[in-house]
């Protein structure tokens, strides 16, 4: 690995990388059962560096921000790396998003080039947002058919110029990136992310899971997330190991890959993990009675001889089919992005597999802490990265306060925002809205959220406010959208959900009509945006001098009503 202290930026970082580890492979890109091509970093090089030199004739320069709207490919690496290369500075946007959505934060966010592939960009271009974002003026296509009209785009394979480009160099304190979370129907939040912030975080996540040449990481999670970008492409790329990308998510084409390229670290999130262990449970309960008994007995030893600590070698010899489905060189799945159940964890440590769940939030980089499985803990979600301060704040008699956290890779604040940046301070604390206690060892506990926000098992944030748009128009005199647990504070990580606060106007009854408008306007929701349930409040929300909600104050209003009876379900 390279050694990161002694450079200023990304950019710099993984220019010497693609130096000194020319011959190894980092990229492995595969269709379903086809292999689609294969990188070594001096390949790599090669395609990136005629990318970043059209860039720099083109105008781009330090300082200038991009955006990479693109599935998990070899080209979203590339077009990074170039970016960095030429001292931009990179917005990678989540590919689920809708174009509103896309539209909206590329104008926020001021980038001049979006990078992008031809089915995302059919939707960009027909958006009746398009012309909001000016701003973007070069806009490159990946994969575009031969005669497709691309209505003012270039392709990207042919964005290209001969001659090396000049490397810009940046500093520690230059933003490297601005990342959005999941919510963006409201005000949107870009976490401006500095050079520093990742350097700081690749050191300290690879002290605990290292990579090096020959190792092969599964890029599953999309590249714009916050985990992936660093473990699936900054870490290994430093460390000279190999990304291995499937162009299809379909679990047997996922299954296959394990085997076939002896993958080494895989990146989940929860949802994914437990739909596994669902399948996995489901196999075991189909084997014949005796060996169904034989293969709990295997179990029972793996778990009285790696209580204290993994011990793959033991573990792979006992469970020897189970990572041969696995290929047989896991080393350990990592999971994070949201709360993890404690029994799904203890699955698959029982099976010989260690499962490194973490904790972390955009605005502090990848992760606040890690399970370093020394011992294993499925009731916490680790103890601190080097680096990282943790403090609980104003703690209850169990001693349950609000997490707050100090570090290099804490971002440098919103963009555009700094009104919403002092709100996420205090001096110089970064105030994670979570609930939880560090106990006798220094692992942390999670217990809950103090903040107006859920967390979904796939990773992505919902702010209650982006959802209000939905309703807006509502035969109604005011509305609100909180999280349940959050009006009604409730000690758990998991089980969330969202409810429409409603006052009515004078006179008016909560009617099924009524009813019926707002269930049809929550079904045009994607399933994981959806509010669950309608609570009436009979008097005027509390609202600022500009009118806006006080939330907090009308969330106390709402705690004082029995949740149990206040929630009419839809």
């Amino acid at each position: 690995m390279l050694d990161l202290s002694k450079y200023p930026s990304i950019g710099a970082a993984l220019k010497d990388a693609l130096n000194a580890f020319s011959g190894e492979t980092c990229l492995i890109e595969a269709d379903r059962e086809r292999e689609k091509e294969r990188l070594t970093y001096k390949d790599f090089q090669d395609r990136a560096h005629p990318l970043a030199r059209a860039l720099q004739d083109s105008g781009f320069a330090a300082g200038d921000r991009a955006s990479i709207i693109m599935t998990n490919q070899s080209k979203w690496l590339i077009s990074a790396y170039s970016i960095f290369f030429t001292g931009g500075t990179l917005v990678p946007l989540d590919y689920k998003l809708t174009a509103a959505e896309h539209w909206q934060l590329l104008r926020h966010s001021g980038a001049k080039v979006l990078v992008t592939e031809y089915p995302i960009w059919r939707q960009l271009a027909g958006s009746p947002e398009r012309p909001s974002a000016d701003n973007v003026n070069l806009v490159l296509v990946t994969e575009a058919p031969p005669n497709a009209d691309l209505q003012g785009a270039q392709r990207w394979e042919e964005f290209r110029k001969s001659g090396e480009p000049v490397f810009v160099a940046r500093e520690r304190n230059d933003i490297a990136c601005i990342v959005y979370s999941s919510g963006t129907g409201g005000r949107p939040k870009g976490c401006m992310m500095t050079h520093e912030n990742y350097l700081e975080q690749c050191v300290a996540l690879t002290s605990l899971y290292p990579f090096w040449p020959g190792v092969r990481y599964l890029s599953i999670l999309p590249t714009n997330h916050a985990i992936d970008f660093m473990v699936g492409f900054f870490g290994p790329f430093t460390c000279g190991a190999c990304v291995v990308h499937l162009r299809t998510l379909r679990p047997e084409f996922v299954r296959e890959a394990f085997p076939k390229y002896k993958i080494t670290y895989v990146s989940l999130v929860p949802l994914v993990l437990k739909n596994l262990q669902k399948g996995l449970q489901a196999r075991f309960d189909q084997l014949p009675s005796g060996k169904h008994k034989i293969f709990n007995f295997l179990v029972a030893v793996n778990k009285a001889f790696t209580k204290s600590k993994p011990r793959l070698g033991l573990s792979r010899k006992l469970l020897g089919q189970i990572h041969a489905n696995f290929g047989g060189e896991l080393r350990a799945i990592i999971v994070g992005g949201a709360f993890t159940e404690p029994q799904t964890l203890q699955f698959f440590y029982d099976l010989g597999i260690p499962v490194a769940n973490g904790y972390g939030l955009t605005e502090a980089g990848t992760a606040i802490t890690v399970n370093d499985l020394n011992p294993f803990r499925a009731d916490t979600v680790g103890k601190p990265l080097p680096g990282m301060q943790i403090k609980i704040v104003d703690p209850a008699e169990d001693g349950v306060g609000e997490v707050c956290v100090r570090s290099k890779t804490i971002m440098s604040g919103y963009l555009n925002d700094p009104e919403l940046t002092a709100e996420a301070f205090s001096d110089g604390w970064l105030k994670t809205g979570d609930l939880g206690r560090i106990d006798a060892t220094g692992h942390l506990i999670l217990s809950g959220r103090k903040k107006n926000m859920i967390v979904t098992e796939e990773g992505k944030n919902i702010y209650p406010e982006d959802i209000e748009a939905v309703f807006e128009s509502l035969p109604v005199k005011e509305f609100c959208v909180f999280a349940a647990n959050y009006v009604w504070p409730k000690r758990s990580m998991a089980g969330e959900q969202l409810v429409l606060a409603l006052h009515l106007e004078n006179g008016q009854s909560y009617t099924d009509a009524l009813r019926n408008d707002v269930i049809a306007r929550n079904n045009r929701l994607l399933n994981y945006k959806r509010v669950h349930g309608v609570v009436l409040l009979d008097e005027d929300f509390p609202r600022t001098a500009s009118l806006k909600i006080k939330r907090n104050i009308l969330a106390e209003r709402l705690a004082q009503l029995d949740r149990a009876s206040a929630i009419l379900p839809l």
